[in-house]
């Protein structure tokens, strides 16, 4: 399966608090932290909430 990097590219203030989730559920911890995952269709559905918080990258 492929591999996706998902990186916080915009800061998570403002965002409602499902958004602030979903990005804690990934494992981002700050601003530019990056992490891998496999990219099943869980991972992408939250990446898809989030995309105008995050870049995606894939390996």
């Amino acid at each position: 399966m492929a591999k996706i990097k998902v990186t916080l590219v915009k800061s998570v203030i403002g965002s409602d608090k499902r958004q602030k989730a979903t990005v804690e559920a990934l494992g981002i911890k700050k601003m530019n932290h990056t992490v891998e995952h496999e990219a099943t269709s869980q991972i992408l559905g939250m990446v898809s909430k989030v995309k105008h918080l995050v870049k995606v990258e894939e390996i």
